[in-house]
Formats: C-alpha cells, sequence, structure tokens
C-alpha cells in the first residue's frame, strides 16, 4: 500500500515548494502585491460578465415558407375589438369578403355589439337578433286639418323645450322615402296623445334638417339618419342622453310609446329612458350615441378585408356627416395567447401582435371620410430553451398602414384590408451550457494568472535591469 502511494506521489502535477524552504525560495515586493490586485479585480469583472451572460437568452431566427398540414390550416382566426364613438349600433354592419368574393354570411352571430354613451362609456348590450322590426304602416291617409306637432327651428327649440316635460322630436329631410311614409303616422299620433291627455306636458314635433334654420339642430345632436326621434325631457341638463326610438312606425306602437312617458309624468311607473311599450323583452327606445364593436371569425389564409359601415333597411343617411371616427382597441390573429406565451416572446414580436391596438382614428367634419388600414400579417414560431420545458409558442404578428379616404359621394366606411405572408419566421432562444459556463470560467481564471504571471516577470527582470545600470552608474 505504501508503494502505491508513493507510485502515485510521482503523478503529483502540483508539487508544492517545502514550508521551510518557501522565505528562502520566494520574494515578495509592492510592484507584485499591486499586480495581483488588478489582476484579481479584473478577474472578479470577467467572472460577472461571464456569469451573466450564463443568465442571459441569445435568440436566433430564420424565415421558411409557410405550408399547410391538413385543410383546417386553410383558415385563421381574426380577433377585433373596435369603438365607434358616433356610429350608433343599430345602424353598424360588418362584412368580411375576400380577394375571391366569398362573404362571410354567418358573421353577425359571431359578432357583439355594446351601446355607448357620448363620454364612452358602456349603456348596455345591443343584440341585433332581438332588435325590432321597423314596420310601416304604408296604407296611411295623409292628415287633414292643421299640422298637430310643431316645426323647430333653431330659434324656438329651447323655449319650446323647456315649456313641455316630454318632448317628441321627429328629425326629417324631406328628400327621404321614410320620413314621407312616417309624416302622415307622426302627426296622427299626436292628435290621439293630444285628444287622450289634453293636460298633459308632453308634445310630438319635427325638425327639418335641410332647412337654414334649423341645421344646426341637427349638426349639434349628430343626426345623421332619417328618419330619427329622440326624447327631450324638461329636466334634461347639457350631459344628459337623448333615448332614440326604434319601435314600429304605426299609430298604436307610437302611441303606446308615448303613453310611457304619460305615465311617467303621473308617477304611475319608474321613470326610465329605456322603454319597452309592448313588455316583449325588445326596447322600443333606448340611450347610447355609439358603439363598440368586437367579434371572432375564421377567415381563409387569403387577402381579405373587414368592412364597417352603417346600414339600415328602415333609414336614409346623410353621408356627408356621418362620422366613422373610431379607436382600434384591439386586433390580432390567431388564438389568444396566454400569459405564459407572453412572457415567452421577445419584445420586438409581442409588440407586432398588436400593432393596432389603441390607436384613435378621426373624421373630419361635414367632409365624407373611409378610414382605410393596409395590414400585412408574417407567422412567427418561438421555440424557448429546452430546459424551461414551456412548448413552442406560435403567434402572429403584422405592421400596419393606414390612410384617410376624402371624396364627395363616398360612403364613410371602415376598411381594414389584410394579406396573410405564406412564410415563417423561426425564432429559437438558447440558454448558454453549464459546462460551457465552467469552461469559460477556467478559462478566466488560468488566462489571467498566466498573463499576470507574464507581466509579473517582465516587470521583475526591468526592474532588476534599471537597478543594476544604476549601480554600474550607467543611468547617466
Amino acid at each position: 500500500m505504501a508503494a502505491v502511494l508513493v507510485g502515485l506521489k510521482s503523478v503529483d502535477f502540483y508539487r508544492k515548494l517545502k514550508r521551510d524552504l518557501q522565505s528562502e525560495l520566494t520574494e515578495a515586493s509592492i510592484a507584485g502585491a499591486a499586480l495581483s490586485v488588478v489582476a484579481a479585480l479584473f478577474m472578479i469583472g470577467l467572472v460577472i460578465a461571464e456569469f451573466s451572460a450564463y443568465l442571459s437568452v441569445t435568440t436566433e431566427s430564420k424565415v421558411i415558407l409557410d405550408h399547410f398540414d391538413s385543410s383546417s390550416d386553410d383558415t385563421l382566426q381574426v380577433n377585433f375589438n373596435v369603438s365607434f364613438p358616433h356610429l350608433k349600433c343599430e345602424y353598424a354592419s360588418v362584412d368580411a369578403t375576400n380577394f375571391m368574393g366569398t362573404h362571410d354570411a354567418g358573421l353577425s352571430a359571431r359578432v357583439s355589439k355594446v351601446r355607448l354613451d357620448k363620454n364612452g362609456r358602456t349603456v348596455g348590450r345591443h343584440d341585433d337578433t332581438k332588435q325590432k322590426e321597423i314596420r310601416h304602416t304604408t296604407d296611411e291617409t295623409p292628415h287633414e286639418g292643421p299640422a298637430i306637432s310643431i316645426n323647430l327651428n333653431t330659434d324656438i327649440f329651447e323655449p319650446t323645450h323647456q315649456k313641455y316635460d316630454i318632448m317628441l322630436v321627429n328629425f326629417f329631410a324631406p328628400w327621404c322615402h321614410w320620413c314621407q311614409r312616417l309624416e302622415p303616422v307622426w302627426e296622427k299620433s299626436g292628435a290621439t296623445i293630444m285628444q287622450k291627455h289634453p293636460d298633459a306636458q308632453i308634445i310630438l314635433a319635427k325638425v327639418d334638417c335641410t332647412h337654414p334654420s334649423s341645421e344646426s339642430l341637427c349638426i349639434k345632436y349628430r343626426i345623421d339618419a332619417f328618419p330619427t326621434i329622440l326624447v327631450f325631457r324638461k329636466d334634461d341638463t347639457g350631459k344628459s342622453e337623448h333615448e332614440s326610438y326604434h319601435g314600429e312606425r304605426s299609430i298604436p306602437a307610437i302611441t303606446g310609446w308615448a303613453e310611457n312617458f304619460v305615465k311617467q309624468l303621473k308617477r304611475e311607473i319608474p321613470k326610465t329612458r329605456t322603454v319597452d311599450a309592448d313588455k316583449d323583452g325588445q326596447a322600443d327606445s333606448h340611450t347610447g350615441v355609439g358603439c363598440m364593436i368586437s367579434g371572432l371569425l375564421h377567415v381563409q389564409r387569403a387577402p381579405g378585408m373587414l368592412l364597417i359601415q352603417a346600414k339600415s333597411e328602415g333609414h336614409e343617411f346623410n353621408w356627408e356627416t356621418m362620422d366613422v371616427s373610431h379607436t382600434a382597441n384591439h386586433l390580432s390573429f390567431g388564438p389568444f395567447l396566454s400569459e405564459t406565451d407572453w412572457m415567452v416572446m421577445p419584445p420586438h414580436i409581442a409588440a407586432s401582435v398588436g400593432s393596432l391596438d389603441d390607436k384613435a382614428y378621426t373624421s373630419d367634419q361635414h367632409v365624407p371620410t373611409t378610414h382605410e388600414h393596409y395590414v400585412k400579417v408574417v407567422r412567427h414560431e418561438v421555440s424557448p430553451p429546452s430546459s424551461w420545458k414551456v412548448k413552442p409558442v406560435l403567434a402572429y404578428g403584422y405592421v400596419v398602414h393606414s390612410n384617410n379616404i376624402q371624396k364627395a359621394g363616398e360612403v364613410p366606411t371602415v376598411r381594414i384590408n389584410y394579406d396573410i405572408l405564406p412564410i415563417v419566421v423561426q425564432f429559437s432562444e438558447k440558454k448558454q451550457a453549464f459546462y460551457h459556463f465552467i469552461t469559460q470560467l477556467c478559462a478566466i481564471v488560468g488566462g489571467v494568472f498566466t498573463v499576470a504571471g507574464i507581466v509579473a516577470s517582465i516587470t521583475d527582470k526591468g526592474i532588476n535591469m534599471v537597478k543594476k545600470k544604476q549601480e554600474l552608474g550607467k543611468l547617466g
């Protein structure tokens, strides 16, 4: 056993001087001590930098051509949420089409609408499937005798407003086909109300939005659909919301709706700005001047377009005053991402997933304005380090360019044109291996120690040479 230990000592690479010989064979110096401190600090700095590099994640990217593994991959999910402060939900229409002319017939079932007040706050949900059908009395004979409803203009509007507790106002345009149908119905409804409630503080009135004396009223109350029937109360303030009527345009329907306001004045029923006169679960009138539209749909991976504009089967629109100013609250492509996915993605990819989010676009007043957004969509695949034990993340980033079109006769519209590019940008995130980190540490320690030793040797030899020359008097 002793022989084995003696043989093992013969391969010792790190033989040490005997302690009693160390003081005789080695010598300390101020220069050596200073160099040792500098080398130690330099070594610590390099170790810290290497440790920081070990903790960081590097990203490598490459671009490949996209391909579909199955027919189900031929579609892509589109998620959108857009707010319109001046477009009512009753008129807002959403359509989806692609460059082949294919329309999404079932889109309305996957779109939700929320009514907004003039401050952008939510008022209530709007359901197109529960919206009252605008039916007209087609064979109504003209009203005989003097007009019952008051013809208002800018000068007498406020005095009349303050005179009656309830004022129901029909904003119309003489050229409007639907307004012409409503006129005899509106006059006879006013006569019926006056006959049944002669002492009630309620009046039916009308405003011609094409007449110079009342045009400013229609601009003030943002009347861009004809006919529009609004409710004005004596106790209204400048911040009050005026509910609009969306029920059937017949004498029984309008008088039944007006009866609710008479009952409110007599305190027979609670005061409310949402009236369901026939109790069928569908409101005849309610508040809300704007609309927030959101939806989720699947489209083909081909250039296409989302189209949002005003449509109605019972109204005519004044396109010159139609305002489709909007805020794109959210637009994204593909499945919704989890919190883990957002943490894994590099910041520049995460920013491109919702490039249009929270951006506002304003139309010029009295100028028909169409807003077009051109979106280029690219698929990204992010593979995190294997040590994280996280699945690869699939995200769709995009870049967007927006433009306004202002042209007389143009129907104000919001168009989101998208083009899904057939490429995939693959990102692989890698972390430095532990063995590589240890190797670098050894290289730092050994390298600095060796270089410091060389510098110390050169410095020592230089100092000794100077001393010898000084002793020989050769330094002059």
